[in-house]
């Protein structure tokens, strides 16, 4: 029975001492995780790097700018509609925030005029961040590591300009010039017979995809109506919403097609999971939904594509995708 006792006694002990040690081991380990971010020199850039991933910054905590604008997907999301608080589904397809630099506006509408703006704006979104901006602030300043870092960067204490500017400065580094189509511009390589096809398919006049996608990102950041709108089962209205013009009605704003290959599914509604399913829409748009209004007069007309065209051209789009999304 003494012998039971002390061993008891021992394994007490034994208990006791491996939970001091585990107890000294996680306030070191805590202290020095603290000091050592603490220590981090951060800039706009990285403080807005840190932020885009900060699911504080959501009303429940379980999301982030990051959980729709995935990095794996090329900073956009498989979901034709992505999942924001409480089981909410957003109300438009989530786009690419890569190669936004250069854009004069921002969201399908346009309703944000820098990226300062249009980032704050899923915050307060109530099905999507749902967090009033005030709170987001609030929590930021209560955050000893956040509002350290607010002060070292900006040398205030973090408000809704500086959030917004750090997410700024951090999506405006987030171009992307290493595609296959970036070599073959820089000389570095001839593209194959098919994607030769398929990029003088994209700027001639029979597929006239050069019309509205253009420029260094392959968008005029033009608003245009494609057909996409009939008042029945297609009912966003698209940038009417901000201008109150009834010219407008059903307008989406021309998407830059950087990256494409990697953003499925597609369209402002996420309508179509491939681009074999946007050719065929593009091919002939007033045949494919009834009762279309306001949709643009150059689509008034069937493309008559091939269906080799059409695969040249998809062929063609996969070389603007940059080298860092394109599936292995």
């Amino acid at each position: 029975m003494k012998l039971i006792k002390k061993c008891f006694r021992n394994f007490t002990l034994m208990k006791q001492l491996l939970f001091a040690i585990l107890l000294i081991t996680s306030i070191a380990f805590i202290s020095f995780s603290f000091k050592a971010d603490k220590e981090i020199k951060y800039t706009k850039i990285t403080l807005g790097k840190k932020l885009f991933s900060e699911k504080i910054l959501s009303k429940d905590s379980s999301v982030s700018c990051a959980s729709c604008h995935n990095p794996k997907f090329a900073f956009a999301d498989t979901l034709a509609l992505s999942i924001g608080i409480n089981g909410n589904e957003t109300s438009r397809n989530t786009p690419s925030v890569l190669n936004m630099k250069n854009r004069p506006y921002f969201y399908y509408d346009g309703r944000a005029a820098t990226l300062a703006q249009q980032s704050l704006m899923p915050i307060a979104h109530k099905f999507e961040m749902g967090l009033p901006i005030a709170e987001a602030v609030d929590r930021l300043n209560k955050n000893l590591l956040y509002k350290n870092a607010f002060l070292q960067v900006y040398k205030e204490t973090p408000s809704s300009k500086n959030l917004g500017s750090s997410f700024e400065a951090y999506e405006k580094t987030l171009e992307t010039v290493n595609s296959r189509y970036d070599d073959w511009a820089n000389d570095k390589i001839k593209f194959t017979a098919a994607e030769e096809r398929g990029r003088k398919l994209f700027i001639g006049e029979k597929a006239k995809c050069f019309d509205c996608h253009f420029g260094d990102d392959f968008t005029g950041d033009q608003f245009k109506n494609i057909g996409l709108f009939n008042g029945n089962f297609l009912t966003d209205s698209g940038r009417i919403f901000i201008t109150k013009k009834e010219t407008d009605l059903g307008k989406f704003k021309v998407p830059g097609l950087r990256n494409i290959g990697a953003t499925a599914p597609y369209m402002h509604n996420g309508m179509f999971a491939t681009l074999e399913e946007v050719l065929r829409f593009y091919n002939n748009p007033k045949g494919f939904f009834p009762h279309q209004i306001n949709i643009d007069s150059s689509l008034n007309k069937p493309l008559n594509l091939t269906v080799k065209e059409q695969a040249d051209i998809i062929v063609f789009l996969k070389t603007l995708t940059d080298k860092e999304y394109v599936k292995k």
